[in-house]
């Protein structure tokens, strides 16, 4: 069964927040963004649930800036329709059979690149987000928003502006301060030291030498070498003798001529 709109929860109990939907920035009026426009926005409505596709036309057709031009039950069909219909916001559902939102996005945006994709699901899962803002949709919004606050996205994004679900955008800021932190966090652990000795023998197997001709090229015994050579695997964290010196060359460590 389709799922139907519903107001969305917002805290303070003060009804839908001002600017609509989202984090775009609300910067100018909806009056004077319809203003500026000549034709109205075309959009292609994409949904599994018919019922659900019949209901979002019955809604947008009471905008008179928004026009309706196409729908489609699968993503396979909404790259067919959006290439024939090039619309300039694609409604779209994530999870669709045959061909699901997210992987159509990407084949959406190569047909009809003009198009903003918004997604429009009932699924809050952080891992559908992210996959839709990498495949190139430009909103995320779930179905418990209100029937205007869908108008107001498409205007606002056929605007030029991002919108997601509130409770979304949550998600995402959260798993943004957290790849900051571990970002940080890596840039504190220093990068391996290597000493004046391990660094000659690094470039000595560099360029194919055995243990026993380094020992005779340093002067020293054999067994030092090997020591050596564990030490320098030891220290960046690798297996073998190819993998330290593939790993010295990327990190420019030492380069060979």
């Amino acid at each position: 069964m389709a799922d139907s709109f519903g107001p969305v929860h917002h805290p303070g109990g003060s009804g839908a927040p001002a600017g609509g939907p989202g984090c775009g920035s609300g910067a100018g009026s909806d009056a004077d963004a319809e203003a500026s426009r000549k034709e109205p926005i075309r959009v292609l409505v994409v949904d599994d649930h018919a019922l659900f596709r019949r209901g979002l036309e019955i809604v947008l057709a009471q905008e008179e800036d928004i026009q309706v031009v196409g729908e489609a039950g699968d993503g396979a069909e909404a790259v067919d329709k959006a290439a024939d219909l090039l619309p300039d916001i694609v409604l779209m559902d994530v999870r669709m059979p045959k061909r699901g939102g997210i992987e159509a996005c990407t084949s959406i945006k190569e047909v009809a690149p003009s198009a903003k994709i918004i997604m429009l699901t009932i699924s809050d899962e952080e891992a559908d987000l992210y996959d839709a803002i990498k495949a190139g949709a430009t909103g995320y919004l779930l179905k418990e928003i209100s029937t205007d606050e869908v108008a107001t996205a498409i205007r606002a994004v056929a605007d030029g502006q991002s919108q997601i679900s509130p409770s979304m955008a949550s998600k995402l800021l959260t798993e943004f301060k957290s790849m900051i932190q571990r970002t940080d966090e890596r840039r504190l652990v220093p990068a391996p030291r290597l000493t004046d000795r391990e660094l000659e023998v690094l470039k000595l197997v560099a360029t194919g030498m055995n243990n026993r001709d380094i020992a005779k090229e340093l002067f020293i015994s054999e067994n030092t070498v090997k020591n050596h050579v564990r030490n320098i695997l030891e220290k960046l964290q690798l297996h073998s003798r190819m993998e330290a010196v593939v790993y010295a060359m990327r990190e420019k460590i030492l380069e060979i001529r």
